[in-house]
């Protein structure tokens, strides 16, 4: 406010700034070790766990058919998916990264797993069961090598060495494609049941985004609850199309994909059924199956590390230190041999979108998180009642993961702040490695097997295909390679990409948060102390 000649007083306008950069999101109701209130800690972690149940599902209903089994070993390879998730969640949130993460099952051991399952020894087994058994047994075997390579690489502090590398201009498209390269687990699984899937679309948008405007709360409940309002609305709808036989007619696949009574889990699973090691047999071993398995557990640490870096950002936490990131990394590596000794068909990652649930419910309590690994544990044990949420058409969680994958890759996004987009260098390492993200893994997902499998041992374009065909590694990978070649020993290209100002998140004691977010328990850190 200033005087002009006359004696008036002028007041003058603020002018617009720009956001400040906040190293720690600002927002989040309850970070990672301010726990909400039991009652509603209890309902989010059962939210998260309902989550957990669209890959736990999916990736079961894919291999079990091709193997031999039918819906009771279908049924016990869920629960025993469900089973060990459980305790990897409670494991990873207590003793490995001590982030919100939630672990279920990779995606990415799809290809290297069929691969076993087509193996042409198994078809001298005529019986199905046999050969299912036989199968399990193999992958059991592959599983206990590349699980035993991830806890070395873990432990051991490789992958450490190899994450303190990345400055916030890297992380932007690892993070990003963590979330965006999950994109046909969304709406191409929705739209094999549009009718059921785009209506939970609008619902679970509508309710999370738009629906306070109509009506006000005292409590956050429409965006904190928005899992369960729409899994409720869309799954009762789904029931009434079943029951009034609008799928009488329709295609097989069709009928799979939006009836509510084609899991086949209810009938399926026991009442009680507790998981034990090797409940398939011993595991059997061949090496050429053990590599492309290998890869695929390299794989796996890179979406658990863009997911780790999405969950403390949305947990209100520091940057994960490279230490700390391989510790986690190590823990993978404990649950995926879990996985393998429990006959789990796949190994194990951090599942994105439950990070990105963090960011819908602007709750990123450890908490909520190990009271889901409670979920986990108790229905896979009590098959009939988790058999019950496990027949949610997949649809509706394919709709869910649109909205959910999405924040995560904002989590990337949001470490743009932090770089200089100013710098033609800045643009020229984004846009390429968003670019190449893209367009490598369509390539090999489009044309690789069609004019290399003939000629080329199954096991060396398995592991090609597993590397090559995963949006976040490809992605990364050019970034880091680009950010760490072209700033070399060039100060303004560091600070274009903020590389000195990340160089206090490298290690562990250089920031005094980190003690709060990220310490072992029962003074833990003082035997395995974290650099």
């Amino acid at each position: 406010m200033s005087q002009n000649d006359g004696g008036a007083l002028k007041i003058e306008e603020a002018k617009p700034t720009a956001p400040p950069v906040k190293e720690q999101l600002p927002g989040i109701q309850y970070c990672i070790n301010s726990p909400p209130p039991w009652r509603e800690a209890v309902i989010l972690g059962f939210q998260h766990y309902l989550l957990t149940l669209g890959i736990t599902v999916l990736i079961p209903t894919i291999i079990v058919p091709q193997m031999g089994g039918g819906n009771v070993e279908k049924a016990k390879v869920i629960q025993s998916l469900l089973f060990v998730s459980g305790l990897n969640t409670f494991l990873q949130s207590l003793f490995g990264t001590r982030l919100p993460i939630v672990v279920v099952g990779s995606y990415t051991y799809i290809i290297p797993i069929l691969s076993i399952v087509q193996a042409s020894r198994y078809n001298a087994y005529s019986d199905p069961y046999e050969r299912f058994t036989m199968t399990m047994r193999g992958i059991q075997g592959a599983l206990i090598i590349s699980s035993s390579f991830q806890i070395a690489i873990g432990f051991f502090g490789f992958w450490r060495n190899a994450v303190r590398f990345l400055s916030p201009l890297s992380v932007v498209p690892y993070v990003t494609f963590t979330g965006l390269g999950l994109y046909q687990l969304g709406f191409p699984m929705l739209a094999n049941c549009v009718e059921i899937g785009l209506p939970a679309l609008i619902i679970m948008v509508f309710i999370s985004q738009y629906l306070h405007r109509y009506i006000s709360t005292v409590r956050p409940i429409h965006d904190r609850y928005a899992v369960l309002f729409t899994v409720a609305i869309a799954w009762l709808f789904a029931q009434l199309l079943t029951t009034s036989t609008a799928y009488n007619h329709k295609s097989e696949s069709t009928q799979n994909s939006c009836r509510t009574d084609r899991a086949g889990l209810i009938t399926s699973a026991k009442w009680v059924y507790l998981p034990y090691p090797f409940q398939w047999g011993p595991p059997t071993f061949n090496v050429l199956e053990a590599f492309p398995m290998m890869a695929a557990s390299i794989v796996s640490l890179f979406e658990f590390s863009g997911t780790s870096y999405a969950a403390a950002r949305y947990g209100s936490a520091t940057p994960v230190p490279p230490s700390i990131i391989s510790r986690g990394a190590g823990w993978v590596g404990v649950g995926a041999f879990l996985s393998a000794i429990f006959g789990c068909v796949t190994g194990t990652t951090a599942s994105a979108e439950n990070a990105g649930l963090l960011a819908l419910t602007k709750v990123g309590s450890r908490r909520v998180i190990q009271i889901s690994s409670g979920f986990m544990i108790f229905f896979s044990i009590f098959g009939k009642f988790g058999a019950v949420f496990a027949s949610v058409p997949f649809p509706i969680i394919a709709a869910l993961y649109c909205v959910l994958f999405g924040y995560v890759s904002s989590a990337g996004l949001g470490f743009l702040q932090f770089c200089n987009l100013n710098s033609f260098r800045t643009k020229f390492v984004l846009g390429f490695s968003f670019f190449l993200g893209i367009s490598i893994p369509q390539y090999f997902s489009q044309y690789f097997y069609v004019k290399h499998e003939q000629g080329s041992p199954r096991w060396l374009c398995d592991i090609v295909s597993v590397i090559f065909m995963s949006h976040v590694t490809v992605a990364a990978l050019v970034a880091l390679i680009l950010d760490l070649t072209l700033s070399g020993d060039d100060d303004a290209a560091k600070n274009d990409s903020s590389l000195k100002w990340w160089e206090k998140f490298s290690l562990y004691s250089s920031d005094v948060r980190n003690d709060e977010f990220y310490s072992l328990p029962c003074r833990l850190n003082e035997l395995f102390p974290s650099l």
